[in-house]
């Protein structure tokens, strides 16, 4: 590390008996409002990570986690400052750098992976360029680009693109969400660092993949020393990996320690109640009684056409049938089709064949006003709610609009007091009704995705990825919510998910895809206990290892 001080000419003292890669020291970081006052975000925050070392930082959406990480890299938005405490990677001091002197840092000591890779890869440069930029960017010894192409086809195959030679060809739209964070995966390695910040890398990706990329974090500590700070909401994923844990609540550190001790003997009853709250793969099933079909899909095909790459079959003769009242899930790698079969369910993409039935009606053809008639009965959540929520609307208005797309609660006192309610259906309150989305934490982002499906009571409701965002607090809020309106009004669920502790917990029935193929379908039981296809054990096998206690949803 006493090559970066030096090339940047900082005089930072270099504690030579401190190993660590990454030492945080009394962290205070305030946000300023509109009124040029300052609110403590994060406060008073020890956090140390080794040599090889696995740390997790969990806690709430809000709770100050990624804050934590934006102030170690530098990343802080403008209306962010550090107000007291220090940051050191191996000894050097880089307490209050500028971006020019964090450069020095960032990529070769310290590789970043941000949560949402939408939102952080370039829309119109090609994936193998943007990893071949973080190549250069970050190596020291002066290589051609034939040598940056293969280190970059590498980085790339190193975080699990075994199609590294396509995808290096291919747009961040042309890849599907768990590809994209895979690709970032892939610039964060690019420069070889020493520790490794993640900020939900692997909240978008379905247990398989998750388990390569998490496979892959502990080789490199194992064999290069390499140190990982990973901040995630998934608590099974915390504790199977993890040597030490670290949950925040408000700003503040409430519990560290290893992770068995976490796990067996937790000191603050927060982390009992996050422990409480966590899915579990062996837990308890909040599932209502079974009915009759509500919707029916038979025989569905997609293709799409890749430009100067042929054709994908992204569906291939798939079936699906959700009984009234129950929630199927439908489960998969990246690129299994999930997402595509999700909209066409939703009449958001027509098949090129099949049909699809909600009640007695049939999706394809319908005229605008049998659409809308559709579209009050069928409501969609989005797995990214960054891009389905406009950037110009306070949270009120989102809620509201389809109330007034529809005519439902028309005047302005009766709509606010139904956006209020559904806010605290979704753990939410009035103090969010004039926040803007880019005012939200990703957690709460999807919750108002979530509020604005809802705010029509939908007879079936199309849920893509819809808790992979949310802690796991907040999720179990959001499921025990679903499942409590499930019971109440006879609503039906399609439910996209990686994560199959969540399938355990909520669904009936489950349905397993790959590559564009439904493999098998079933009660969710069934398929659990008694898998007829390899894949599908495979899957199940994928599931992080600790069992937690069941749920504390009832």
């Amino acid at each position: 590390m006493a090559d970066i001080a030096t090339a940047s000419g900082a005089a930072a003292a270099v504690a030579e008996d401190d190993h660590a890669l990454l030492r945080i020291t009394d962290l205070a970081i305030d946000y300023r409002n509109g009124h040029r006052r300052w609110t403590r975000a994060v406060r008073g925050v020890d956090l140390h990570v080794e040599p090889g070392e696995f740390v997790s930082l969990v806690g709430e959406s809000g709770s100050g986690k990624t804050t934590v990480v934006q102030g170690a890299l530098g990343l802080l938005p403008s209306s962010a400052r550090i107000r007291s405490g220090s940051i050191v990677y191996s000894g050097v001091d880089v307490t209050g750098w500028n971006d020019q002197r964090m450069a020095l840092v960032r990529g070769n000591h310290v590789g970043f992976i941000p949560q949402d890779p939408n939102t952080s890869l370039n829309p119109v440069k090609k994936i193998g360029q943007q990893v071949i930029e973080a190549v250069r960017f970050n190596e020291r010894a002066a290589r051609n680009a034939s040598q940056h192409e293969e280190a970059a086809l590498e980085s790339l195959r190193t975080a699990g693109l075994n199609d590294a030679e396509r995808v290096f060809q291919q747009y961040p739209h042309e890849l599907s969400g768990g590809m994209k964070q895979r690709a970032l995966i892939a610039i964060a390695l690019a420069g070889k660092p020493k520790i490794i910040l993640a900020d939900e890398p692997t909240s978008a990706l379905d247990v398989t993949v998750q388990k390569v990329i998490l496979d892959h974090l502990v080789r490199l500590r194992e064999e290069l020393g390499i140190g990982v700070l990973l901040v995630t909401h998934d608590l099974g994923v915390a504790l199977d990996r993890s040597d030490r844990i670290l949950v925040m609540r408000q700003g503040e550190i409430v519990e560290d320690g290893p992770a068995h001790q976490v796990l067996e003997n937790a000191t603050d009853d927060y982390t009992r109640r996050l422990l409480d709250a966590a899915p579990a793969a062996s837990g308890a099933r909040l599932v209502p009684a079974a009915a009759p079909t509500e919707l029916e899909a038979r025989e569905l095909t997609k293709t799409y056409r890749l430009r100067g790459q042929g054709e994908l079959r992204a569906l291939d003769s798939a079936n699906l049938l959700v009984r009234k009242a129950t929630t199927h899930a439908i489960v998969g790698e990246s690129g299994a089709g999930k997402s595509t079969l999700a909209s066409i369910l939703a009449a958001f993409t027509a098949a090129d064949s099949g049909t699809v039935r909600v009640d007695d009606r049939v999706l394809g053809g319908l005229r605008r006003g049998q659409l809308q008639e559709i579209r009050r009965d069928l409501q969609f959540v989005f797995q990214n709610p960054f891009t389905s929520l406009d950037p110009r609307f306070t949270v009120s208005r989102i809620i509201a609009e389809p109330l007034r797309a529809f005519g439902l609660a028309t005047g302005k006192q009766e709509r606010t007091a139904r956006v209020v309610e559904l806010l605290e259906a979704v753990a939410l309150d009035a103090s969010y009704l004039h926040r803007l989305p880019s005012q939200l934490s990703g957690g709460q982002r999807q919750r108002v995705a979530i509020a604005r499906a809802l705010a029509l009571t939908p007879k079936v409701l199309v849920l893509d990825e819809a808790v992979s965002a949310l802690d796991v607090s907040a999720q179990a809020q959001i499921l025990q919510l679903l499942v409590d309106l499930q019971a109440e009004y006879g609503l039906s669920y399609v439910f996209v998910t990686h994560d199959l502790g969540v399938v355990r917990l909520i669904a009936h029935d489950v349905t397993v895809m790959k590559d564009g193929v439904v493999l098998e379908t079933g009660p969710v039981e069934q398929v659990f206990h008694s898998p007829r296809h390899e894949y599908t054990r495979d899957l199940l096998a994928a599931i992080p290892g600790v069992r937690l206690a069941p749920a504390g949803v009832r």
